[in-house]
């Protein structure tokens, strides 16, 4: 049982990337301080991403060049580019990636053959050279090959990696083992504000890739460090979904919490998966999550996608 769970991440994104239709996707802009942007794609052409297409996309415009977040799917960079120049005519210098899903890395040899150059976790680097499901054709991630796709700077966990561009001050800070096992939050510290990735998320409930190296205890001890980072005034910019600042953070994770106790003592129970999730644990929630209970690939739900990995990693756990 555990060993299925594990291999679900891999199946919803394989299930989900062969729906995409990616002729729909356009780009949104949403400027959050003079010289910084927010790119987000349109919504209904991304079965995994209902709420808008792919990964969110940060861009620090100015005279040093642009500073790039993130690089969406591989087949829409033409357009993201379009979407950039109407921004700044500058060259993209440098671009970074929150974490390894395709949806913000996909486009990275593109952009990296364009000039730009990638700087992101070390562990990101080695989830692109070893994703999971790498014999099966239907997960872009495994069968791209291209080392341009690859960071050519990384950094470990420790202090944030500084880049002074545009008159502000970008910080990529590690993240342990979150959403995945190389997540970064990207703070643009005269903006005061913050693209946190995927460890939160408010379309559907959190998404923890254990095939990636994500951990639920990381997840949130992510969110304790946001909320310890975040000013009152602080825009928090998720990978998807609306932004928030830090006090949207306190009920997020204390329903995180609450799922996670109620599956340990389902556990202690002795019950089984298909028991766990037949005792519908988040029906407190679904009605404040939007998106919640549609469907999210071989996991069923976005509710079951959840619990089902709580439940992977707390009976792991216990063996």
């Amino acid at each position: 049982m555990i060993r299925s769970l594990a291999v679900l991440p891999f199946l919803f994104q394989c299930a989900f990337a062969q729906g995409i239709d990616y002729a729909k996707i356009e780009f949104l802009t949403d400027r959050i301080a003079p010289n910084l942007y927010m790119l987000s794609g349109s919504a209904g052409a991304d079965p995994g991403h209902e709420d808008a297409a792919g990964g969110r996309v940060g861009i620090l415009a100015g005279p040093d060049g642009i500073f790039m977040v993130d690089s969406q799917y591989a087949q829409v960079t033409d357009k993201l580019v379009a979407a950039i120049r109407k921004i700044s005519p500058q060259p993209i210098r440098f671009f970074t990636n929150t974490h390894v899903h395709v949806d913000h890395t996909g486009g990275n040899a593109n952009f990296a053959k364009m000039g730009a150059v990638l700087i992101a976790r070390e562990e990101l680097r080695d989830e692109l050279l070893h994703p999971p499901g790498r014999a099966a054709s239907g997960n872009p991630a495994a069968t791209n090959t291209d080392s341009a796709r690859l960071p050519m700077i990384t950094y470990g966990m420790g202090d944030p990696v500084r880049i002074f561009m545009n008159g502000e001050t970008v910080e990529l800070i590690p993240v342990r083992a979150a959403h995945t096992g190389g997540d970064t939050m990207v703070r643009f510290r005269k903006a005061d504000a913050i693209m946190i990735g995927d460890f939160y998320r408010n379309y559907g409930y959190p998404f923890i890739d254990t095939a990636n190296g994500g951990t639920l205890k990381g997840a949130l001890e992510a969110i304790d460090q946001t909320i310890l980072l975040a000013g009152p005034d602080t825009k928090l910019i998720p990978g998807h979904g609306t932004l928030i600042n830090r006090n949207d953070l306190v009920p997020y994770r204390a329903m995180i919490v609450d799922v996670q106790s109620k599956v340990s003592q389902m556990i202690k129970d002795g019950k089984s998966l298909p028991q766990v999730l037949a005792a519908h644990l988040t029906a407190t929630y679904d009605a404040k999550v939007p998106g919640g209970l549609l469907p999210a690939g071989a996991a069923g739900t976005s509710a079951d996608r959840f619990v089902s990995m709580v439940y992977s990693e707390l009976n792991k756990a216990g063996k």
